[in-house]
């Protein structure tokens, strides 16, 4: 999957329906208290920013749009409840 632009990163979080606080903290990227005292996440806000260079990788979108359900070809499935795994014997 392709690098993502800033837009297209805000356009994925907010058809997620998704603050970037929440975006950062479903990826694993660090939270910081803002100065109005809300939790407000840095690396996100330069991911989606067109004048800061860093992207997020194109492996990594792949799995945020997984993770929201927008993957144009793949979807997340629960594993079983039972536990059987085929693959595994």
């Amino acid at each position: 999957m392709p690098v993502p632009t800033g837009d297209q990163l805000k356009a994925a979080r907010t058809a997620a329906g998704l603050s970037q606080a929440q975006a950062a903290e479903l990826m694993g990227y660090p939270l910081q208290t803002g100065s109005r005292g809300g939790v407000q996440s840095r690396t996100w806000q330069a991911l989606e920013s067109m004048s800061d260079e860093r992207n997020m990788q194109g492996p990594v979108f792949a799995m945020f749009l997984l993770l929201t359900g927008q993957h144009p070809d793949f979807v997340l499935a629960a594993r079983p409840a039972d536990g059987g795994d085929s693959a595994t014997g």
